[in-house]
């Protein structure tokens, strides 16, 4: 059975944008997994400047 796939359609002038609702969710807790496990070691943000400032890969 196939699995129903959750888009999202926006439309700003003349732009259209398909959102896979699934993907964004996942992206999210990823994130916040990352958050939390970088949590005694100071925010995301300030995880992301250091990175920048010492040329890691910040993706």
């Amino acid at each position: 059975m196939k699995k129903a796939v959750s888009r999202k359609l926006i439309i700003d002038g003349n732009a259209v944008y398909e959102i896979d609702e699934e993907c964004m969710l996942k992206k999210r807790l990823d994130v916040e997994k990352k958050e939390k496990q970088n949590a005694g070691e100071g925010s995301l943000r300030e995880n992301t400047e250091r990175q920048r400032r010492d040329g890691e890969n910040y993706r």
